[in-house]
């Protein structure tokens, strides 16, 4: 599923100062624009189809961004994020349609059946050529991925990790927040791909793999059978994988969509449902120093 998300990701597009324009008023989430700016009603021409937002994401859709393979039920963290920039935007549950989109396809060059797809899609520079981004609605941390019986996997704090084999992706940000915070007593072991950081935990190389949080999902829930999350810690430095909203290229609803992301971020919903869908329910502690 992660196919191109393990990849560094670049900083995010930035977009907030046209989404100053955008129209939903405090009064009136979906009230019209001024003269001089978009049109952000549920009945504005830049809508897929009018008086409907149209939701995309992939199809099976996986825990913990969505919930029994259901976005249209609210649950999981990608599916609440959707329902929350809908209810910004004016938009009740019943006026919110979601369609399929593989995820290699929602950034390929052309003409799109979606208002925005919602689906772990890293920002990047090369994608934005085809596409908009909304500005970024969840930063991933760091995690350590170890197996269930390593002496590791029970670990609370980065120091109690100080003397794991750790390992890591080459020219990475994980590389180097292994380096700048969890600070190992011995040299990390370095790989080219995911995929040979997972054989080289397998086959007892090393103890634990340290990734973006996305990835130990994924990795978590498809790639290992006995596999403990032990836990997620911020890294500042490097270039952070940022996810965005997708949308058609030229879209005249994302200066709409930044409104409603920087509303959520200011009244704490888009932090209340990071922590309730990607760290309470995947049950993933912070590690201390």
């Amino acid at each position: 599923m992660f196919r191109t998300r393990t990849t560094l990701a670049a900083s995010a597009v930035a977009v907030l100062l046209t989404a100053a324009a955008c129209a939903p008023q405090p009064e009136s989430p979906a009230g019209a624009a001024g003269s001089a700016g978009p049109t952000c009603t549920t009945g504005s021409p830049g809508l897929h189809k009018s008086g409907q937002l149209t939701v995309a994401t992939d199809s099976p859709a996986y825990a913990p961004w969505f919930d029994s393979n259901t976005p249209s039920n609210g649950k999981g963290f990608e599916s609440a994020v959707a329902y929350a920039v809908a209810g910004k935007l004016g938009f009740g549950r019943d006026q919110v349609k979601w369609v399929v989109e593989p995820f290699a396809h929602s950034y390929a060059p052309g003409a799109k059946n979606f208002d925005f797809d919602i689906n772990q899609i890293s920002i990047t520079p090369q994608r934005a050529k085809a596409v908009d981004f909304s500005t970024s609605y969840y930063t991933a941390d760091q995690a350590i991925l170890t197996l269930d019986d390593s002496g590791f996997a029970r670990a609370t704090s980065l120091a109690e990790l100080k003397d794991a084999r750790i390992g890591v992706q080459v020219a990475t940000t994980s590389f180097q927040a292994v380096r700048d915070q969890l600070k190992p007593s011995r040299q990390p072991s370095v790989f080219n791909t995911t995929n040979d950081e997972v054989n080289a935990l397998k086959n007892g190389q090393i103890d634990a793999i340290v990734t973006d949080l996305p990835t130990v999902f994924y990795l978590a829930g498809s790639e290992l059978d006995n596999a403990k999350i032990v836990g997620q810690f911020g890294y500042a430095g490097g270039t952070p994988e940022q996810f965005g909203l997708l949308l058609p290229k030229g879209s005249g609803y994302t200066p709409c969509v930044n409104q409603a992301l920087s509303a959520l971020k200011a009244d704490g919903t888009l932090a209340k449902l990071t922590s309730q869908w990607l760290s309470a329910s995947a049950n993933v502690p912070e590690l201390k120093p």
